[in-house]
């Protein structure tokens, strides 16, 4: 897929057309087609010898690397521009691939389908921030309703209102009035996508010392969000150029792109802001797959995948959630969804060495470029695997869950890891193994139960990490050997939503 934005084009190649794709190739050339779109109603000239000559070269590698479907998507700069049409003429002469030009309504559509891909839940109010527009959806819990597309972008007010912030703010505030609906999410979530927003954050996390640099899913109060944007709307280029990793080219639309986002916050005064990787090249890809497939969990979905494709014994996850069930008895939904992504991702450090399981383990799934998980719960999963392979709490290498995690989060994880550590030591992940043993939980002890006549798998490890989790429950063990275990291990587990 190619996306041909106001400021930038980007060649994306997934590897599936499915529910949770991965990128296996990503690129992207700041060609600034929209800069002087307003004064002079045309495509920037030098923009798109830059876009053509890149063009050229996105479409022979996807060619080259056999992609199934291209599809090229023109926005603002494009659809506004006088000539668009003979910009896009000209794509299509050179690359002999056709380009869709999106109207209004459809870059806002595919750009919340986007949110809604990677946050299924979403609820409250999407912005995305191109070079030459902002699109602004509201989102009811993944369901889509109100949009409207302004000629905010960057390059649009760097060119109207120059450096002067008044008439930033006036021209700002004069194309939110025209939306009457955003009075209706005080107090809700904003979900920020697009390239300028997300080097905010970045700033945001490199100045707060946030410990995990994952953009999707990033969040904050509408507090820190304002005084940031206050502070990098009134910056110098001097002030900018001394801001470690910011792109020179992103330089001279930053500030505008943050007094854009300091106006919208005070208008529609959000409790947060949301920062979504996923916008409209997922909404796109999204848009594309069966209704059944977008109705899939995506984090499930993709766990699911890794189990089946890294893990040594499959799919195991449902099984082993069932297993550890009797510890978690009161969970809900949410608590269940979570615990059943770890189990189908607890094998997933086998092929490393054993003394850096542990390490490697939480390192991948902190770091997994996966939807549909929040930053507490991305540690939260990657801590307890650390555990089930040996780790702690409190080795230097899950240092990241100590700063994301309360210590009851904490507690939890090392729970359930060690539960996991025991299952698989007392099973070696024999599914009829698991299912004829069990765990069951009192007030003062935890009981590991074993069929009569299978004492014998009590081995000394299985006894050590019995013991282990007892010590992290607070109680006592015990062995029981007793009929067949009761707990009904055939039932389904909760499907993908």
């Amino acid at each position: 897929m190619v996306d041909i934005g106001s400021n930038s084009i980007r060649l994306v190649v997934f590897d599936a057309s499915s529910r949770s794709p991965l990128p296996l190739f990503n690129e992207k050339v700041l060609c600034g087609l929209g800069r002087g779109l307003d004064s002079t109603g045309r495509l920037s000239e030098a923009g798109a010898d830059l876009a053509l000559a890149n063009l050229t070269r996105f479409v022979r590698l996807a060619q080259a690397m056999q992609v199934a479907r291209l599809d090229l998507l023109a926005t603002a700069a494009v659809r506004d521009a006088d000539n668009g049409a003979a910009f896009v003429a000209e794509v299509e002469r050179r690359c002999g691939v056709p380009v869709r030009v999106l109207s209004g309504e459809e870059e806002a559509r595919l750009s919340a389908l986007g949110v809604v891909a990677g946050i299924p839940e979403a609820d409250g109010l999407m912005g995305d921030l191109g070079g030459g527009s902002l699109e602004l959806v509201a989102l009811d819990r993944g369901t889509l309703g109100d949009y409207a597309t302004l000629p905010l972008g960057p390059l649009r007010l760097l060119e109207t209102a120059s450096s002067d912030h008044g008439a930033t703010r006036d021209l700002v505030e004069a194309h939110l009035d025209r939306v009457p609906w955003l009075a209706g999410f005080q107090g809700r979530t904003f979900y920020a996508v697009g390239g300028a927003w997300r080097t905010l954050a970045r700033i945001h996390m490199k100045q707060t010392g946030y410990p995990l640099h994952v953009i999707h899913h990033y969040t904050i109060t509408r507090q820190s969000a304002e005084e940031l944007a206050r502070v990098i709307g009134r910056l110098g280029r001097r002030s900018l150029l001394s801001i470690q990793g910011l792109s020179r080219r992103r330089i001279e639309i930053l500030p505008f792109a943050a007094m854009l986002l300091e106006g919208l916050l005070r208008r529609v005064r959000p409790e947060r802001i949301v920062f979504s990787a996923y916008g409209l090249r997922e909404g796109h890809l999204f848009s594309q797959i069966r209704p059944e497939e977008q109705s899939r969990d995506p984090l499930l979905s993709a766990c699911a995948e890794i189990a089946a494709a890294q893990s040594r014994f499959g799919a195991l996850g449902p099984l082993l959630q069932d297993w550890i069930d009797p510890l978690f008895a009161t969970d809900g939904a949410a608590e269940r969804r979570l615990r059943l992504a770890i189990c189908q991702l607890s094998d997933l450090a086998w092929r490393e060495h054993p003394d850096y399981r542990a390490q490697h383990a939480f390192a991948r799934i902190l770091h997994m470029p996966v939807a549909g998980i929040d930053h507490p719960s991305r540690a939260a999963a990657a801590l307890t695997v650390a555990v089930r392979y040996g780790g702690s709490a409190d080795a230097p290498e899950t240092a990241t869950a100590r700063l994301l995690l309360n210590e009851e989060a904490r507690q939890r994880a090392s729970v359930m890891g060690q539960a996991l550590r025991l299952a698989y030591s007392l099973s070696g992940a024999s599914p009829d193994l698991l299912r004829r043993s069990g765990l069951r939980l009192e007030d003062d002890r935890v009981i590991l139960l074993l069929p009569a006549g299978d004492g014998v798998m009590l081995g000394e490890a299985v006894q050590r990490r019995l013991a282990s989790l007892g010590r992290a429950l607070g109680r006592a063990t015990e062995v029981a050997e007793t009929g067949p275990v009761t707990a009904d291990r055939s039932a389904p587990s909760p499907k993908p939503h």
